[in-house]
């Protein structure tokens, strides 16, 4: 069922293709802190703060344990928001959610954000946190096949990115990864040879025009847009990577770029499976879980998490 004309009105009003995210920023994110003080705290997990070393200072994540003693299973969570926006508080009830409906730890990372600290400040805290759950099994008790990468949008750039960063530094091998909606690409121009960034990059929210913003904020130079731990598309070996679940929404500009990672990966030789939701938009999975999209995707990562 295709958008309706009344919605696709309403879209295109909200979209702002004159907004300019380098400059927006600082508001989207507070906008996205005074959202968060409305999610109630589960009541029927644990949550608890932990911190990370990484370099100079440490990385803050918040852990989700589900009421049941299933503390071995773990996903790791890096969040969407242009590398530039979000934080742990602000998805405080997509990973609640989380926990409850996977019955799996989640581990929530507070990665450092751009542009006052762009790539790869941001990657880099993330790859800390997977290394010390991966390398430290007396932390959570878990072993590495129990542990899954995932991510929404930037975040799963970020969880494309660490599994490229484990395998080429060789101190640990995450076996499977979620990745959701991703930005995996560096090209969001009208001459990209992906057609949905043409056909959805204008009046569905995330317009291609933001994604060049975030993108521009996230950069330290030219040169990382052919850097495959920023731009996880442009890496030339694709072997050895983790299984892969690739969850793309029907009006994302990101959704062939996406699609096209898969295939890629399958080609290499690894495990990926593809699907796309249809009726949906880029951002869908923050929304509440009694939405019938973000139930079908529960469905389908339980799934692969138990295949």
């Amino acid at each position: 069922m295709a958008v309706n004309k009344a919605l696709r009105a309403a879209l295109s009003a909200l979209s702002y293709p004159d907004i300019d995210v380098k400059k927006t920023y600082p508001l989207e994110r507070e906008l996205k802190r005074i959202a968060s003080w409305r999610i109630k705290k589960p009541h029927l997990y644990h949550i608890w703060e932990h911190e990370v070393p990484c370099g100079d200072h440490k990385v803050p994540v918040r852990i989700f344990t589900p009421s049941e003693d299933t503390r071995h299973l773990v996903l790791l969570f890096f969040h969407g928001g242009g590398w530039a926006t979000g934080d742990i508080d602000s998805y405080d009830g997509v990973c609640a959610d989380m926990a409850a409906l996977t019955g799996r730890m989640v581990i929530s990372v507070d990665y450092q954000l751009a542009p006052e600290h762009p790539f790869p400040a941001g990657l880099e805290d993330c790859y800390a946190v997977a290394r010390e759950i991966f390398l430290h099994d007396s932390l959570l008790g878990t072993r590495p096949e129990e542990i899954v990468l995932i991510g929404d949008s930037a975040g799963g750039n970020l969880a494309a990115a660490v599994s490229l960063m484990a395998r080429d530094r060789g101190e640990f091998l995450p076996a499977r990864q979620i990745l959701l909606y991703p930005a995996v690409g560096n090209d969001y121009s009208d001459g990209s040879p992906f057609p949905s960034m043409r056909e959805n990059g204008s009046g569905y929210l995330l317009t291609a025009k933001r994604i060049r913003d975030y993108m521009e904020l996230y950069r330290s130079s030219e040169a990382d847009l052919e850097n495959p731990y920023f731009a996880p598309l442009t890496v030339r070996d694709f072997s050895r990577q983790p299984d892969t679940l690739i969850i793309t929404a029907e009006y994302c500009p990101l959704r062939d770029e996406a699609e096209f990672y898969g295939e890629l990966l399958r080609a290499a030789g690894n495990r990926a499976e593809i699907v796309r939701m249809p009726d949906a938009l880029h951002g869908y999975f923050s929304l509440p879980a009694s939405f019938k999209l973000v139930k079908q995707t529960y469905e389908i990562i339980n799934r692969f998490l138990k295949d």
